[in-house]
C-alpha cells in the first residue's frame, strides 16, 4: 500500500526513472532484490518496478532492513521541507536535531512536546515511517558514513561526530546499519586527501547562491565574516577553540562545499545544520512557487530569480543585535555600528587571520555594556541591552521548535522591539517561512505599485501567500531593488 505521506506512486515512478533532482529527499527507493535503498537521483541502472518499494525517509528504509546505497549516498539528500507545515512534527524534529535524544530516551522528547510516548511514536511513524529513536540512529550513521567517505578523519573522531562515546558500539551500529564495518567503507573508497575536511551539502534545484551571498555580504559582521561573490567564510568558536569554515558552490553538482577547519568533531553536526539553515538548503521551491505564483507580481519575481531562498544568519543573537543596530539607519551605517560593537565588546581570537579574528560579544557582555560609547542613541542602546538580557535569562531564544506567533509575542514584549524587527529576526535568525514584516516601507511601496499601502493592507494582501510569506518578502525586496531600513 502506498504511504499517504509520499508523493503519488506515479510521481515516485516518474521521478525515479527521470532521476529528477527536485524530488531528492522527498522519498527513497528501496530495491528488494539487492537490499539497498537509494535517492531518486541514483545513477545506477533503474531496477524493475516489481522489485521497488518507496519510503518517506531514510530511517524508514533502514527500519525495513535496507542498507544505504554507496553510489548515490542517501546521506547527501536534503530534508523534506514539507515537514515545516506540520507544526507539531516540525517542533519535534527540531528538538531531535538539537540533540535531545543524544543523552536522553525518546520519552524525554515526548515530555518536551507535551505528548505521550505512544502519541509521539504514532506521529513519526505515520509521517516518516520510523520512530524518533530510529530517525536519530539513522541520521547518526549517515553522518558517519559521509565523514568516512569524504574526509580523512580518524574513525575515533568520526564516532565522536556521530554521537558515539564508545568505538565498539559505533563499529557494531555501523555494521548493523550499513552492512560493513567502518574500516571496510574506508578501504572501498580509497585514500582521502588529508588536510581540512570538506563535506558535500546537497539541495533541490534551483539555488541562486550568488544572490544569497550578495544579500549576506551587505549585512556581514566585520571581523567575523568575509563574504565574496562566490564564497562565505567566517570564524567560529567551539568548546573554546576558534577555527574557520568556508562555503562555496560545487560547479559540477547540485551541492555546496563546506570546508571545515580544525574543528572539534563533536561540533560537526551543529555546523552542518547551521550552514544548511543559512543557505536554506532544505527548501522545496516547487511547492513555494506553486503557492506564490498566483500573485502576478510574485510570478514576475520568481521568473527573474527562480532560485531565491531565505538567507539566514549563523547565530540568532547576532542577527537580533544586528537588527537593533540597523533600526532607523542605512545598511552601511548599521555595518559601521556592528564593527564598533565587535571591536569594543567582542573577544579577540589570537592566532586567527586578520579580519577573521573576533568573536561576537555574548548576551551576558552586552546586557551591561555602555553601548552609547559606540555611537548608539540612548533608546537604541537600551533596546539592545534589553534584548541581550532577555537572551541571557532565557526569556528570548531562537530555537525553531517554537511557533512564529510565540516568538513574535515574546520579542515585541521587549522595549524598542516592534513587529517589524520581530518578524525580521524570525525570518533571518530562524528561517521561519511565514515571517512577514508587514510594516516594511519597501514592501508597502512595491505592493502598492507606486502608492504606499498601509500596514493593515499589506498584512491582508499577504494572507494568500501563507505559509511561504518569507519567500514573498525576498522576492519583493529584490523587485524593489532596495533593502528595508532595519537590517
Amino acid at each position: 500500500m502506498h504511504n499517504p505521506s509520499l508523493p503519488s506512486y506515479e510521481q515516485c515512478e516518474q521521478a525515479r526513472l527521470a532521476r529528477d533532482a527536485r524530488f531528492d529527499g522527498l522519498f527513497f527507493t528501496a530495491v528488494r532484490s539487492t537490499g539497498i535503498y537509494c535517492r531518486p537521483v541514483c545513477p545506477a541502472p533503474p531496477p524493475r518496478p516489481r522489485n521497488v518499494s518507496y519510503f518517506p525517509s531514510a530511517a524508514a528504509a533502514t527500519a525495513a532492513g535496507f542498507r544505504p546505497c554507496l553510489r548515490c549516498r542517501p546521506e547527501l539528500s536534503p530534508d523534506d521541507a514539507s515537514l515545516l507545515q506540520d507544526h507539531t512534527l516540525h517542533r519535534a524534529l527540531t528538538l531531535l536535531n538539537e540533540g535531545i535524544l543524544q543523552e536522553q530516551a525518546a520519552s524525554a522528547l515526548a515530555e518536551a512536546m507535551g505528548l505521550s510516548a505512544r502519541q509521539l511514536q504514532r506521529l513519526f511513524v505515520a509521517r516518516l515511517g520510523a520512530t524518533p529513536a530510529q530517525l536519530h540512529a539513522t541520521r547518526r550513521l549517515l553522518l558517519a558514513k559521509q565523514l568516512l567517505t569524504e574526509t580523512a578523519l580518524p574513525v575515533t573522531q568520526v564516532a565522536l561526530a556521530a554521537g558515539f562515546n564508545s568505538l565498539r558500539r559505533f563499529n557494531s551500529a555501523f555494521l548493523a546499519g550499513c552492512g560493513m564495518p567502518p574500516s571496510a567503507l574506508r578501504r572501498q573508497h580509497g585514500t582521502v586527501q588529508g588536510g581540512e575536511p570538506v563535506l558535500r551539502l546537497a539541495y533541490r534545484p534551483p539555488l541562486d547562491f550568488r544572490a544569497m551571498l550578495a544579500f549576506l555580504r551587505k549585512r556581514s559582521l566585520p571581523g567575523i565574516e568575509q563574504i565574496t561573490e562566490d564564497s562565505y567564510q567566517r570564524v567560529i568558536v567551539s568548546n573554546g577553540a576558534a577555527s574557520l569554515i568556508r562555503v562555496s558552490a560545487d560547479p559540477r553538482r547540485l551541492e555546496l562545499r563546506l570546508q571545515l577547519g580544525t574543528t572539534d568533531p563533536r561540533a560537526i553536526p551543529a555546523i552542518v545544520a547551521r550552514v544548511r539553515r543559512v543557505f536554506d538548503l532544505d527548501a522545496d521551491l516547487s511547492v513555494v512557487h506553486a503557492s506564490l505564483a498566483q500573485e502576478p507580481l510574485l510570478a514576475r519575481g520568481i521568473a527573474e530569480r527562480p532560485g531565491l531562498r531565505i538567507p539566514g544568519g549563523w547565530d540568532g543573537f547576532e542577527v537580533a543585535a544586528r537588527a537593533v543596530l540597523g533600526q532607523q539607519v542605512s545598511v552601511a551605517a548599521a555595518t559601521t555600528l556592528a564593527r564598533r560593537l565587535v571591536d569594543s565588546f567582542g573577544q579577540h581570537l589570537p592566532g586567527m587571520p586578520e579580519g577573521l579574528d573576533r568573536q561576537f560579544p555574548t548576551p551576558e557582555v552586552l546586557m551591561e555594556a555602555p553601548l552609547e560609547t559606540i555611537g548608539l542613541p540612548r533608546s537604541r542602546a537600551a533596546t539592545l541591552r534589553a534584548v541581550a538580557r532577555a537572551c541571557a535569562e532565557g526569556r528570548l531564544d531562537f530555537s525553531r521548535a517554537q511557533t512564529l506567533e510565540h516568538f513574535v509575542q515574546r520579542a515585541v514584549a521587549l522595549p524598542g522591539i516592534g513587529p517589524w524587527t520581530a518578524h525580521y529576526m524570525a525570518l533571518r535568525a530562524m528561517g521561519m517561512p511565514d515571517a512577514f514584516p508587514a510594516g516594511d516601507l519597501v514592501l508597502q511601496q512595491v505592493l502598492g505599485q507606486g502608492q504606499r499601502l498601509s500596514e493593515k493592507q499589506t498584512e491582508a494582501r499577504s494572507q494568500a501567500w501563507r505559509p511561504w510569506r518569507a519567500y514573498a518578502v525576498l522576492h519583493l525586496w529584490h523587485l524593489a531593488a532596495a533593502t528595508p531600513k532595519e537590517s
